[in-house]
């Protein structure tokens, strides 16, 4: 049986699930998808109700972007989670509720999920950083990246820094960060942002058909091999070597159980 889903927050965050595929759409196109700290509330949530059969999530934006980055009403002191609320916490307070914020990024970085951005117009700050921590970025040919919190005289704080690092190198990464410069679909290409990019037509299918290879392969086999790709930078090579005999061990063990089965 197919399991199917589908609803929309009032935070202007909407998902759809058919079967194995969760499709997370950023629903505020009047604004770009410019992003609050109640959608992100919305993913967090998002990410402990997703039924466990779901093995690949897409997320987009609405419209003719993928998002603008942060609501400028956050920027301005609109709100109980505002920059300027932040700034008068305690340290400890500040940290703990920009850790709930990083809670809606973080989780698409899930060994059980296969993660994929699908992108069009701008992805700014936030929204760059969403899709960073996508596992796949599919762009449209109009696609731009922006690390823009330096604009603000902020940091990068959802978990953006270290992926872009280790796509594009410590000394890309940093210019990229401190200059705020907009990153067209064809040098984010040649750089490794992007897993492929293709015209603004052919977005959806190019996505879909990306799913589907996805969905093609052994679920286990998947989980484990974004495991060892996530953990290999971290790794001397004899420690990637025992990770990967110690994954394929597991695999083998799963592969004849279910031959018993």
């Amino acid at each position: 049986m197919t399991t199917s889903a589908a609803f929309e927050s009032e935070a202007g965050v909407r998902y759809e699930q058919d079967g194995p595929v969760a499709t997370v759409t950023l629903d505020r196109p009047d604004v770009l998808n410019a992003q609050t700290p109640s959608m992100w509330l919305e993913l967090a949530d998002i990410s402990r109700k997703m039924p466990g059969d779901v093995r690949v999530v897409i997320v987009r934006g609405a419209g003719r972007a993928f998002s603008a980055g942060l609501d400028l009403s956050v920027a301005r002191g609109e709100g109980d989670s505002s920059l300027p609320v932040l700034a008068r916490l305690s340290p400890e307070e500040c940290a703990d509720r920009i850790a709930g914020f990083q809670e809606a990024f973080t989780w698409l970085r899930r060994p059980s999920l296969v993660t994929i951005a699908a992108v069009q117009g701008h992805a700014i700050g936030a929204g760059f950083q969403l899709a960073l921590n996508c596992d796949m970025r599919v762009l449209a040919d109009d696609a731009r990246f922006s690390m823009a919190e330096v604009t603000l005289g902020l940091v990068p704080d959802l978990g953006g820094t270290k992926r872009l690092t280790e796509l594009v190198g410590p000394s890309r990464a940093l210019e990229i960060c401190v200059t705020g410069r907009r990153i067209a679909a064809d040098e984010a290409d040649r750089i490794g942002l992007a897993t492929a990019v293709v015209p603004r037509a052919d977005l959806d299918g190019a996505v879909a058909d990306l799913a589907a290879a996805v969905l093609a392969a052994d679920r286990g086999a998947v989980a484990e091999i974004k495991a060892l790709v996530a953990g290999a930078t971290g790794r001397s090579y004899e420690e990637q070597d025992r990770a990967e005999r110690e994954a394929q061990t597991r695999r083998l063990r799963d592969l004849a159980q279910q031959q018993l089965e």
